[in-house]
């Protein structure tokens, strides 16, 4: 007897997904492989911003005003979100070409460029595109199989296309595309306002413990036992306003540059490739030539969906086949209380009963069976059976 048991096991599209990418939550975070400096980000941010809540916020809130600690919370959580936006989310990666549409562009191609003598180099794999009155190239990657879209690059981190490629972070762990350019733009400038804000009133709690201090050595004269006391509350101070110190010279420079590309709707990879400047001397096609309706396109324009399907289903049916012999007659059955609680459902066991053989004349037997006219049956090992 042959028992067939079906199982299906459910894969996600994420699983499955090329690239060099990272999947968690069962593909809601999608990241780069490289996270090692986005995990420095983290812990320079929490850091920085539990030392200041947890010594100068105090003290300013009862020497100044209530308010600073409230508005350093909310930008605290502000960059966080937008930080953790960025960093988990698809940036606008392309899919690459199932194997017959990779086919189809490659007969396409051969049929438009006609066949190259051997020897020679073919020509370029490029489509001429028309925006706003100019042309635009779209350029063949060889790795996705696919014509990219415009303003489209290959990361080659990620190992994918991504849709309006801007450049692949790794403070942020992630690439910067078409679907996340919004939250990095508004992660640097609150990052920039957190650390500018932090930097001020570190200076200043510094310098209303000194004037304090000061006041206090004077009246009671002991101004070198309370100046060492003053420089031991201020170690951590101090390491806050060196760190802030030194983030503000790239954080809140790369938001000036990206606030300079926004306004004339550019991307970083096209500034550096010098792609609406230098000797083309061609304008950007995509710059709306007012500086307000190019920020409301980049940063307040509709986000598109992802194209990826990465939750998406792909069952894969697996059948395996088991022998055993079984002492039940055609008509039972194994009962259900043999069986685990998980085996029920997942498992399907199909026992194919021993069906009769119907009888076979003398014509139907071979020559060499045939009985003749005058001569009787063998008894059969049943029927003898049956008689003992």
């Amino acid at each position: 007897m042959s028992v067939m048991v079906a199982r299906k096991k459910v894969v996600r599209k994420w699983e499955k997904l090329p690239g060099r990418n990272t999947f968690c939550c069962d593909g809601r975070i999608m990241m780069a492989r490289q996270k090692g400096i986005f995990y420095l980000t983290l812990f320079l941010i929490l850091g920085t911003c539990a030392l200041f809540f947890a010594f100068e916020c105090r003290y300013l809130a009862v020497q100044l005003s209530p308010a600073i600690p409230v508005f350093a919370a909310v930008l605290f959580l502000f960059a966080m979100a937008t930080l953790l936006r960025t960093s988990f989310s698809d940036p606008g990666v392309i899919p690459r070409a199932l194997p017959d549409e990779a086919a189809f562009i490659e007969m396409e191609i051969e049929a438009t460029n006609g066949t190259v003598p051997q020897g020679q180099r073919p020509p370029p794999r490029i489509k001429n595109f028309q925006i706003n009155n100019q042309i635009v190239k779209l350029k063949y990657c060889y790795t996705c199989k696919i014509f990219r879209p415009p303003r489209a690059s290959h990361c080659s981190i990620c190992d994918n296309c991504v849709e309006r490629f801007d450049h692949h972070c790794p403070w942020v762990g992630n690439c910067v595309g078409k679907r996340n350019y919004r939250y990095f733009y508004l992660f640097i400038l609150s990052l920039s306002l957190l650390t500018i804000y932090i930097f001020t009133f570190n200076i200043v709690y510094v310098a209303l413990k000194e004037e304090k201090l000061e006041f206090l050595g004077a009246i009671t004269g002991g101004v070198g036992l309370l100046s060492g006391c003053s420089k031991s509350l201020t170690v951590l101070t101090v390491l806050e306003v060196l760190i802030c110190f030194f983030t503000l010279w790239s954080v809140v420079g790369l938001t000036g540059f990206h606030t300079f590309l926004v306004a004339l709707n550019q991307t970083t990879n096209e500034d550096i490739k010098g792609s609406w400047t230098g000797k083309n001397r061609v304008q950007n096609p995509y710059s709306h030539g007012n500086i307000v309706k190019n920020c409301c396109e980049v940063l307040c324009g509709p986000l598109p969906p992802s194209v990826l399907d990465r939750r998406g289903i792909l069952q894969q049916e697996e059948s395996t086949a088991q022998e055993g012999s079984c002492s039940r007659g055609p008509g039972t059955q194994e009962p259900l209380a043999t069986q685990g609680p998980g085996q029920a459902q997942e498992a399907h066991c199909v026992l194919s009963p021993q069906v009769p053989a119907p009888p076979v004349s003398d014509t139907e037997m071979p020559e060499e069976k045939q009985r003749t006219p005058g001569e009787l049956p063998a008894p059969s090992l049943d029927a003898g059976r049956a008689e003992h």
